[in-house]
This record gives C-alpha cells, structure tokens and sequence, in this order.
C-alpha cells in the first residue's frame, strides 16, 4: 500500500527549498549540523537536498552514512575534522593519514569531497590546539598528496572573526596579536596548497554587541537612508551591508600580514529565527530578510568593496534547528527547515515557482487546517479507488517534501481531480479540499493544472465516501476512469502506458 510508505520525517539538521547555486563563479552552501534529535536516514537527506538542488554542503564531521549517500549526487562537499579530533591528528601523521584513508579516499571518487575543514573555530574555541593546528594541516595535506588527492582536495580551518581585533573600518582591520604567528603559519600553508581562508562571519552577532552604533538595516542588506551611510574614513568605500565589511575585514587583516590572492570562503552566515526575551532581533521576519538578501548578494558574483572581483563564495547556518545545543534559545533556533521539510520561511531567488501562465487554470488542494484523519483517508482513497498517480509523493520522490499530510494530500487530490473532473469528480474529499487557481507547484513538484475555469463548480459526482456506499463507489470509478481513458484517446490519438 502506497500510503504505508508515507511516514513523517523526523528530526536532522542539515540544507535548501531553492537553488543555491545558479550562477557561475559564486555559490550558496548550507552547513549540516548534527546536534539534533532522532535524525533521519542519510538517504532522506540527500533526496531532500537532491529536491532542492542543493550543490555544495559543508558537514560537521565525516559520517560515513552521508558520505555514503551523496556518492554520485555531484553535490560538492565539505567535511569537518572535529575540535576533539584535532589534537590527536596534529600530533601524529600516522594519525591523520589514517584519518584521510577512512573518511575521504574510501570515498573518493564517487563523493566529491572538495575540502578538509580542520576543527571549528579552533583558535578561540580551543586555544590549547593552536599550537598543534598547523601541524594537523600539514599532516592532513600530506597525507592527501599520498592519497593522490591534493589537487581535488582541499585543506582549510574555520575561524571566527573574533580572530579579528578590530573589524571596523575594514581597512585598519588586523588579527589579534596574540594569534600572529599561527595565523601567519595558516596564510603561508593556504599559499603554498592553493586553498582558501574559511571565515565564519555573522552580522546577527556583530550588529547585537554593536550596541546601537549601526543601523539593523545595515546587517540585513537593506537600504541605508543618505544620514546613514558606511563609509570606510580612510578608502572612502561606501558599505552597503555589513556582511560585506566583514569580509573586508578578513581581507585587510590577511593583507596586513603581507599576504594577496588567498581568496575568502564564508563557511557560515545566517541569522536566527526566534529567540529568548532578551533577544528581540532572533526573529522569522529579520532571518527571511537577511538569507533572501544574503542570497542575492552572493548571486551577483562580486566581491566586497577592496576585492569586487572575488565573488563570495558562502555556506548558510543551517538546514535545520539544532535541538540539542545548549545555551540562549537562538542557538537552536538557525534552521532554514522544520525537520518535516517544509520552510521555516519563505525563500526565493526571485524566480516563480509555477508551471502555468493560464491564470484561469484550476487546481484542487487540502484545505488549511483540515483534520488529519480526513486528510489521511482522502490520500487513502484518492491513491486507491480514486486512481490518482500517487507515485510522486512517495520517499524519494520530488514530491515527497515537505513531508506532511496537507502537502500529499494536496498532490493526490488534485492528480485526481485533473483526471476525473470533466466527466464529474470534484474536489470535496469530505469537506478537506479546495479549488484554486494559485499554482501550488514547485521548483521540482508540478502540479497538473486544467485550462478552464469552469472546474471551480463542477457538478457533484464522485469522490470518497462512506464505507457502506464504498464498493458501488469503485465500481463507478472504474467505468467512469475508463471511459475518460477511452475518450481522451479517440480525442488525442495517443498511446497510454496502464500501470
């Protein structure tokens, strides 16, 4: 039964509902996180990311289940040597050459892992391991040359902008003093490898301990008004976002230390969507605004102000809310996704969603709200007796996300309704559906739409009912689906394939 195979998604954290990556030269990621509760199966995952074209992917560590199940998806992807296995790899290559054969050569070619993100912020997290930080780089790089994979991989380390002393303005910016010297070691590493420098950088962070001095306009790409202009004293570059400041910043700092061409990855960015009392800006409207502006910005492949020609290539935190992680409630509270696959919020590169430019085109769909015992006994009759093509909302299939009553409902119904409403279906499903002429497709889930209007009243005919009429009721279903069939064919002269 096709139904069975309908079960509710569970909880994971990983990345999209668009696509991330349509521009040449720059790219929207999304970091996978993994302190989430009951996670699905790594299969789940890659479909959702698969149904929403996701290209790039940064993972916190190297499951081997996701490694295993993004083999020949293409998706680029970025795997992350943990803060509690960082020691134990800088201190030994025998340790990190085990650590490359076990989680990127066994895996190669068929998962296209990119790069090697050694540790998470390691230099303020853990600042015990910095001194074995760049030895854990080497190592891992040498290991890879071994491997005959230096030249598909890459070997990197994220760090904060807390490494930054002062971000603004941008062209004064340098690193801590403190950190000089491992930093200045990464720089000469991330030169000689031909990698890049990972940054995590977060306007929701910088603009809540600005206190007030910059505008939230400003973090969230919106326009400034004339009495609020950035501008940097001493270039006289105008910024129009925050996010691009900080980048900049990263740039002058790496500059300062007599380095050029290492290009900058924003490996995280992102904005909370709720948050405690004492956090008045984590909410759904300012994260939809900073990641719908965040995504435009990056789609224009171009740098900040000091590098206009290096696009900023950036990984968005995160796919879905880590549960788990202690603290404030915003640090749970990044998801893009609930764990069903439906939006937090909208999303958009600006493109439509829809399939049809016939505004008279009708649809049939669940109704907001509708009891969920309703609605399950309307997709069991609809992918039954009702003979709608329920194939597509089934796991792994495009049409199986979001996973959740309304939304296979919706796609059953109408698949039904499109087949049966000129010879009298109709979209009732006992009070749970409803006609509309709003295309309800997505980028990968297309709804088949009729082409008159007249579909918003159709006489009454047949549709689930009681179990008492129920076997009259299939009997009548199938003679009209026949005739229906018969007549198309006689009208369309086509072949059709009966499953």
């Amino acid at each position: 039964m096709l139904l069975m195979m309908l079960k509710p998604w569970l909880a994971i954290s990983i990345l999209f509902a668009f696509h991330i990556s349509n521009v040449i030269g720059a790219f929207v990621g999304m970091n996978i996180g993994t302190d989430v509760s009951n996670l699905p199966p790594a299969s789940d995952v890659v479909a959702l990311l698969k149904a929403n074209q996701i290209t790039h992917v940064r993972l916190f560590n190297a499951d081997a289940h996701m490694l295993n199940a993004l083999a020949n998806t293409s998706i680029e992807v970025i795997i992350g040597v943990t803060n509690d296995e960082v020691l134990g790899i800088g201190e030994s290559p025998s340790a990190a050459a085990a650590w490359v054969n076990k989680n990127v050569a066994a895996y190669m070619p068929s998962t296209n892992i990119t790069a090697i993100a050694v540790g998470s912020e390691v230099l303020t997290a853990i600042p015990n391991a910095a001194p074995v930080l760049v030895p854990a780089m080497n190592y891992l790089h040498k290991a890879l040359v071994a491997s005959q994979l230096n030249n598909q991989v890459k070997v990197s380390t994220p760090q904060s902008m807390d490494v930054i002393a002062r971000a603004f303005p941008p062209s004064t910016a340098t690193f801590n003093s403190s950190w000089n010297s491992t930093i200045f070691q990464i720089l000469q590493f991330l030169r000689n490898t031909n990698s890049y420098f990972m940054l995590n950088a977060y306007p929701y962070y910088e603009y809540v301990h600005s206190d007030g001095i910059f505008p939230i306009e400003y973090a969230l790409f919106q326009p400034l008004s004339a009495v609020k202009q950035i501008v940097d004293p001493n270039t006289l570059f105008h910024y129009v976002s925050m996010f691009d400041a900080l980048v900049d910043a990263a740039y002058n700092s790496i500059a300062a230390l007599n380095f050029s061409d290492i290009p900058i990855v924003v490996t995280e960015t992102g904005w909370p969507w709720d948050g405690g009392a004492n956090e008045p800006d984590a909410t759904k409207e300012n994260a939809e605004t900073f990641n719908n502006n965040l995504i435009r910005r990056v789609s224009n492949d171009t740098g900040p102000p000091s590098q206009p020609k290096n696009p900023i290539n950036t990984f968005i935190y995160e796919m879905f809310n880590e549960d788990k992680r202690p603290g404030p409630v915003s640090e749970r509270s990044w998801g893009i996704f609930s764990t069903n696959g439906s939006e937090v919020y909208s999303l958009s590169l600006g493109s439509s969603a829809g399939i049809s430019d016939n505004s008279t085109a009708v649809f049939c769909i669940a109704k907001k709200g509708a009891d969920e015992n309703k609605l399950q006994d309307g997709i069991n009759w609809a992918c039954g007796q009702g003979h709608a093509n329920c194939s597509a909302i089934q796991s792994g299939q495009p049409c199986y996300f979001p996973d959740t009553l309304e939304n296979h409902a919706s796609y059953a119904y109408n698949d039904y309704y499109q087949r049966m409403r000129s010879v009298g279906g109709t979209c009732d499903f006992d009070g749970t559906a409803i006609t509309t002429t709003q295309d309800p497709s997505s980028k990968t889930c297309k709804f088949t739409g009729s082409s008159t209007p007249g579909g918003l009243f159709p006489p009454a005919a047949f549709g689930p009912i009681s179990p008492t009429s129920q076997s009259s009721t299939i009997r009548a279903s199938v003679i009209v689906y026949t005739l229906a069939v018969f007549f198309a064919l006689l009208m369309l002269d086509v072949n059709v394939h009966f499953v």
